[in-house]
């Protein structure tokens, strides 16, 4: 079992979705960065959903407690402890279906890997409410690259097959405006409205809907990356598929790659204000494996949620018998809008943790 990320910045995540609670531990984060636990709640807020009418009907507040590694207000350079209580917690029902694995879910593969001995409720380690503690730590990461002007932000360009086409990545002030207005974090408000209708109408019929999620990242400077084996594109590859219903990563123009000829797909460098850039950036920032001063680009797409109150077939563990299974308990007919924060914070820790490896972050800041 393996739930920590990264080498020098270094974070482990703990507990389940119908535990006592969600936490991490980030080991490595450097000393004398002002922190709060004001700062964790910002991010850890944006996790809740905008619209309920497109979410579940759990509510945690989510009230973040930092118990070690910050004192008089700034890091330690010790392990920071944080940690959330889950409140909003009903288990019976999962009581029922135990030996019942849902479709679509890793209820049957945990059983099996883990002897019987997980925790089932609401899919314990392997629920959506686990990216807590990723935002958790996302927050301080965030922080950290905030010293080096770089800005990450995550937005739905996808639901559904319903596409986001009207926005501008180079507008960044008013991109990421658009993107916090909108209930599914899409910067075209048109096609915002779209999805949200969308999602609406396959809760309405019991069902649920997939997506793709965009990370666009400022300022990344040119040379962070450790090929060959720990590439910035497969760490953060890596880090995205620890978000639960990811199915796909792409950076730059992805998959369109192949069927691309070579002149059609080579940036060309030129200079600008005195720096190298690419005219164009169709490998999304990143090139064998090391960023080249250009915007971060990748795509990460999501599965629908597997919980779905449509009725469906499954096999009792006990029996090894088909039986009938209808889902009753509380779900999100889409994850992405309340995955984006998550997407952006994995993507903060891996940048923090490929900036401190690079000397770019220092380990005691002054």
């Amino acid at each position: 079992m393996s739930f920590s990320l990264g080498r020098f910045f270094k974070i482990t995540v703990f507990g389940e979705s119908h535990g006592v609670g969600i936490g991490v531990v980030v080991d490595g984060c450097p000393a004398g960065l002002s922190l709060s636990e004001s700062d964790i709640q910002a991010e850890l807020n944006k996790r809740r959903a905008k619209d309920p009418t497109i979410s579940t009907q759990r509510v945690e507040t989510d009230k973040v407690r930092i118990i070690s590694g910050v004192f008089n207000g700034f890091t330690t350079g010790a392990p920071i402890t944080m940690m959330v209580l889950n409140e909003d917690v009903r288990s019976e029902y999962y009581e029922s279906i135990r030996y019942r694995p849902r479709p679509g879910h890793a209820d049957y593969v945990a059983y099996v890997k883990y002897g019987g001995f997980n925790d089932y409720r609401g899919g314990g380690i392997f629920s959506g409410r686990i990216t807590v503690g990723m935002v958790a730590a996302g927050a301080i990461a965030l922080k950290l690259l905030s010293m080096l002007n770089i800005k990450v932000i995550a937005h739905t360009i996808n639901i559904g097959g319903i596409e986001a086409r009207n926005y501008d990545l180079n507008d960044v002030k008013s991109f990421e405006e658009a993107v916090e207005s909108s209930p599914v974090g899409c910067a075209d408000l048109n096609a915002s409205q779209e999805m949200v209708n969308l999602i609406r109408k396959v809760n309405e019929a019991g069902d649920t809907v997939g997506g793709i999620a965009e990370v666009v990242i400022y300022n990344v400077p040119p040379g962070v990356g450790e090929p060959l084996f720990d590439t910035l594109d497969g760490d953060l590859a890596k880090a995205f598929f620890s978000v639960p219903g990811v199915k796909g990563v792409e950076f730059g123009v992805g998959f369109k790659a192949a069927s691309m000829l070579g002149s059609q797909y080579n940036d060309r460098y030129s200079v600008a204000n005195g720096r190298i850039i690419t005219t164009t950036n169709n490998s999304g920032g990143i090139q064998g494996g090391i960023s080249n001063g250009m915007p971060i680009i990748c795509r990460v797409a999501f599965r629908p949620p597997s919980s779905i109150k449509i009725p469906q077939k499954t096999v009792d563990l006990t029996t090894y018998e088909e039986v009938n299974l209808k889902l009753s308990g509380r779900y999100d007919p889409c994850i992405l809008p309340r995955a984006l924060p998550a997407l952006k914070s994995i993507a903060a820790v891996v940048l923090a943790d490929h900036l401190i490896i690079s000397h770019m972050i220092p380990r005691v800041l002054k």
